[in-house]
Parts: C-alpha cells; structure tokens; sequence
C-alpha cells in the first residue's frame, strides 16, 4: 500500500474541524467544490485555489447533497430531501422517503445518469440494524425504493457508461454491483463486487474514474481502495488520515483527488475532520445535475 502524498502534492484546504466531512461534489460551472458536514450541520462551498470558503448552516443533519437545476443543490436532511437556493439561502421540501422511520436517518445520496437523486437511509444507533434502504427520487418529488435491508446506505457509483451502479453497505460490509438502465433507473443482475473488514477499511462513500475504476474510502482503515470493473483490487493508497469518508475528483480537468475525513478522538490520539486534495494521473467522471 502506497502513500498518496504524491512529491508533496498534497494540499489540505480547510482549518475547521469536522465531525463528520462528507459528500463532495465538484461544480464544474462555478469552480466549487460543495461538501457537508453532517453534524455541524452545514453545507460548505470551497474556492479550491484560494481556499475561500462560504459556510450554509443547515437547520438539521445533513447527509449528502448533489447538483440541481437553476444553480440550486438537492440535500438529504434529516426532515427528508430539499433542494436548496445558496443565493436566497433557503430550503423547498420536496419528499420525505421515510416519514415514520424515526430511528434512521438519510446518508449518502447522488445524482444518477437518469437525472434522480439516489438516497439511502441508515439506522442512526448503535448496533446498526438493517432498516436502511436505498431510493430514487424524481424531480417531481416522485420517490421508490429500490434496495431494503441495509445498515447503513453508502459507496454510490455509476460507470462512465452509466450502465452499471455500484452501492456499498459499510456495515454489511460488502459492495455490491448492478445493471442499470439510464433511462429508466432499473437495477437488475445484482452481483458482489467485494466484501470488507475494519482492516481492509468499510466502505464508505466512492467516486468513478473514466477507465471504470471504482474508488472507495476505507474509513477504518486510513486508505483508498480502486476496484477495477471486474472487482481486482488496481491499486490501494495510504492516506494522512485515519478516517476518510469519501473522494470526489474535481478539477478543470477532473484529476484532482479530493477526500473528505471525521472527526476521530481516541485515547491519546485526536484527529480532526478535514478536507485534502491531491492530483491524480485519471480524470474522474462528470458530476450529474438533478432535474
């Protein structure tokens, strides 16, 4: 396993202290990269050449968030999914895929090649309990669930083709791989890309490159693991991190690397929750837009 402080080139963009850094998305129109922090909550919107940074406090958790029409963002808050206006600074409800679900709340979420919001749910104690789910969300509002039994919904990914949709549960621990149709978002010919332990890292959130690689955080392990298509291991990068939560390639050129963290606080070891970057020699897939 390699380190992936490539000639010094890695960069670490934000002083604040995370508790939970998350859900990177890169905005290729505005040249930000967005990420939230779950528990503060907030969103965060990062100038990656001058490090400004614009903060939205959020009125709830907030567990993903992805591009929407109109320069708006779609977020998965606790109360359910919205779309937010970060120049009006105001929130529109549009759906809530769990109601009556008080024990779980909304995780990782991204826009599919379908133009939806895709969602999951995991159980928000411990133990983790499989009532999490995974869900398609229209712009009209229009909400199904696809996958059940989860603990906690992660690693969302689609090849560059946008035929195929990766989907990890971390507590499963496993990734798994479907057929998807970009028309219509129908999973069929489910498969098991790779299964983990704490060792290897449980898989938290991911990203795609153009090859099809998948990249996935190990958030127990302080690394990255690439999975070529056919679930080989292609490469595997050690982090300055003990806990890293998800990558997002960004960019003029989609190469560089960035990789959110939490917070980690154990006895005679505390590490905050940050963000880093680094630049790659793959460009990454483009980020989809929400309706």
């Amino acid at each position: 396993m390699r380190p992936i402080d490539f000639q010094g080139a890695l960069r670490q963009h934000i002083d604040l202290d995370l508790a939970i850094g998350e859900s990177p998305v890169w905005d290729a129109g505005r040249n930000l990269l967005w990420f939230v922090d779950i528990l503060a909550p907030c969103i965060y919107a990062l100038d990656p050449e001058t490090n400004g940074l614009t903060s939205y406090p959020m009125p709830c958790a907030v567990g993903s968030i992805g591009l929407a029409s109109g320069g708006r963002l779609v977020a998965a808050l606790r109360t359910g999914i919205h779309l937010f206006d970060p120049v009006s600074r105001t929130l529109e409800f549009l759906v809530h895929p769990e109601p009556d679900m008080d024990m779980n709340r909304l995780n990782d979420g991204k826009v599919g090649p379908d133009g939806c919001f895709w969602v999951g749910s995991m159980h928000d104690s411990l133990p983790r309990e499989p009532t999490g789910s995974l869900y398609r969300v229209t712009s009209t509002g229009e909400c199904t669930r696809v996958v059940k039994g989860l603990k906690v919904s992660n690693g969302l990914a689609w090849s560059p083709d946008g035929n195929t949709l990766y989907h990890a549960d971390s507590r499963g621990a496993y990734v798994q791989a479907y057929d998807f149709d970009p028309e219509t978002g129908h999973l069929s010919g489910e498969r098991r890309l790779a299964t983990f332990t704490e060792s290897d890292g449980l898989p938290d959130g991911a990203a795609m490159d153009v090859d099809g690689n998948y990249w996935v955080a190990g958030v127990t392990a302080g690394r990255i693991t690439k999975f070529a298509p056919d679930g080989r291991i292609a490469d595997t990068f050690a982090l300055p991190m003990s806990a890293p939560t998800m990558p997002c390639f960004g960019g003029g050129d989609l190469k560089t690397l960035f990789i959110t963290s939490l917070r980690t606080d154990r006895p005679g070891r505390y590490e905050m929750g940050t963000l880093i970057s680094v630049e790659m020699d793959v460009a990454g897939t483009p980020t989809g837009v929400f309706g």
